[in-house]
This record gives structure tokens, sequence and C-alpha cells, in this order.
């Protein structure tokens, strides 16, 4: 952050003493200002609506009123939620975290692990809350599941240069599993996307179906928990050895790259990280395009980076088609941006008309 621009000014909420040095540390040495720590729900209210910070760290477990508690009093203020929850992992922590970003917190970070470095999650932290504040500055709320500004669906521009294709993979194995795929790309604002698209996709939707969704290991399971009670078709962690069979929607587990072999058979790699992201959705995408070729339909939502602007090309120099979540409808308008000034598109569609559009594509 420039030393000549007003520095962001952020709220920091943890029942952890040591956490909130270490939240307060990280955000002042990346150029933040913290304005206060609030040790748990009711201070955070109290601190939020006398600073009335650009952004705020929320952790779920604190003594008195919780995390969600804080996301639905200030909702009932009125109030935009540029909130980044910072959050440890277990089982019932990764379902509140869902529940979280439900009641529309803006992203999620993953408490460090003890004795990890705290330069990655450091990082991590400070490229979200900007995010966030940005969001704040420019007058704009996160959306929760449900909601349907007026966007009209448009078409995207062709690709204005010819793209190399794909180099050829000589096939080893018989295939098998379904013969056309959607693949969803997705990251900041996606969990709640996904809440309001995957519901509305239809049952004997005839295609096989994966999400890459940026978010940190062990917190996907309660995000495919939650869609699968809400959702016509069946939807899943993925596991290695998984084949993609209309009606079901298997979800790439966080911290874990999504590779598929040449029989389609999904393979779960722990590789590093590529471009700072594990899972890389373009990785995927690669993999799905040897696979299924024009056959291959991708859906790039909301999120921060370019993540999915390079398997957008080798989808389109093999003859699938391209589809984006429209700026208007969008947390953060991110990797669809770079899909579209790519000129990747095939359509750019508002999130509440995507399900009728992937339908609709599904017939081609």
């Amino acid at each position: 952050m420039s030393a000549t621009l007003t520095k962001e000014r952020v709220l920091v909420a943890d029942d952890s003493g040591l956490m909130r040095r270490i939240l307060t540390q990280s955000l002042t040495e990346s150029g933040f200002e913290v304005v206060g720590q609030a040790r748990d729900g009711d201070e955070a209210l109290a601190l939020w609506r006398t600073h009335q910070p650009d952004a705020m760290t929320l952790d779920l477990a604190m003594p008195g009123m919780d995390g969600i508690g804080v996301l639905r009093e200030l909702r009932r203020d009125g109030r935009s939620v540029p909130v980044v929850v910072v959050s440890a992992f277990s089982p019932a922590h990764g379902a509140r975290a869902v529940d979280a970003l439900a009641e529309g917190a803006f992203d999620l970070v993953a408490k460090p692990a003890v004795g990890a470095g705290l330069d990655g999650f450091a990082g991590e932290l400070a490229e979200k809350v900007h995010a966030a504040a940005g969001l704040r500055r420019r007058g704009r709320t996160p959306r929760r599941p449900g909601g349907a500004p007026a966007a009209p669906a448009r078409d995207g521009a062709p690709a204005t240069a010819p793209v190399a294709p794909p180099a050829p993979r000589a096939a080893t194995r018989a295939r098998t599993g379904t013969e056309r795929v959607v693949l969803i790309a997705s990251s900041t604002g996606g969990p709640r996307a996904l809440a309001e698209l995957i519901p509305a996709l239809p049952a004997e939707l005839g295609l096989g179906s994966v999400i890459v969704q940026h978010m940190p290991p062990g917190f996907t399971a309660s995000l495919a928990a939650r869609l699968d009670r809400t959702a016509t078709l069946t939807v899943a962690e993925a596991r290695t050895g998984d084949v993609l069979e209309p009606g079901r929607l298997l979800m790439c587990p966080g911290g874990s790259h999504l590779r598929i072999g040449l029989d389609r058979r999904l393979v779960l790699s722990d590789a590093p990280p590529v471009g700072a992201l594990r899972p890389r959705a373009d990785l995927t995408i690669d993999d799905a395009v040897a696979a299924w070729g024009s056959r291959l339909l991708l859906v790039v939502l909301t999120g921060m980076g370019r993540d999915g602007e390079e398997g957008a090309a080798k989808v389109k120099a093999a003859g699938g088609r391209v589809i984006v979540e429209d700026e208007s409808t969008c947390t953060v308008y991110g990797m669809p941006r770079a899909v579209v000034e790519a000129g990747l598109a095939d359509r750019v569609v508002p999130l509440h008309q995507l399900a009728d559009v992937i339908a609709e594509e599904a017939l081609r």
C-alpha cells in the first residue's frame, strides 16, 4: 500500500490476545491502520459503530455474541459488511465459516497452524482485507444468495488473436464417465454465488459438473454439504478416482489441485501452489480440455486475480464455450474481467440468469 495514500482502517476482533497481536502486527506491517481490537462480539459491534472502519477481521468462536451474531447485527443495522473471517479449522468451525459467508462475510482466511510461518498468512490477509475495504469505499455491499440485480445477459467478444492449441496427448486408457462437462471456477464471493447458482440448476442437467473454488484446506467439505442440502444435483467433495457423471457435482477440496487423467478420472494433487494458488483452476481446465475438448463448458464466477484466463484460452482453442459472470453481480470483478478483457468470453451473464444459460448451453 502506497505511503502517499490514506491508510485503510481495520478493526480486529478475536478472543485470543495472541491472535489479536498477530493480526495487528501483520496488518500494520502491510500498511493498514488498526483502529481497535475487540475481544468478543459485543465489543466488536461497539467499536465498529464508534470507528466506522473500512474493514474488519472477525473470529467466529468468541464469548457472548459470536461472529455469526456480529454479521447478523451489522446486517440489521443496514450496514455494509466488509468482513474477512479469520478462523481456525475444525469440522464445526468449517460449517460456521460457510455460514458466515452466507451471512455476507467478504472472504475467509485460515488461522496459521502452530509452528507455521506467518509470511503466507500475512500476505493473504492483506490482500483480502484490502479488497474488502475497497468494496466499502465503492459503496457496495456483499450480496446474500437470492439477490438479483437487473442486468441483461450479453454476448462476449470473440478472442482477438488466435490462441495456440494445447499440445496433443495420446490417450492410453479407455475413457469413462460423462461426454459433456461444465467446469465452474470461482474465488472471493464464490460461496455466495454458488449458493444461488447450484440450487437453480435442473436435476436433469445432462452434464458432469466440477467446481474449483479458492478456499483454505478443510472448509470445502462444509460448503459442499451445504450446497448438497439445497441442490437438486448431488454435491460432494471430489476424491481421487471419482468420475464426473450427469446429476453429480464434485468440488475440489481446498488445499489440493484437481487433475483429470486421460481416463477422465479425478486425481487430487498436493503439488506446490501455482501463482500462490492451490487449487488452481487453470490446471484443472487444462486437463479437462485434453479429456473433453469442444464438449467442455467453462463458467468463471466472481473472484480476485486472473485464474481461469489461461484455461479459457485453451477452451476456446479447442472449440469449447466460455461463460463469465457479469460485473453487476460479482463481489470482486477480477477473474471474470480477465477473461472478458482477453476477448475469450462467449457470453457475459448476471448471476441470477446463469443457471438458465448453463442449461441452454447443455443442449447445444
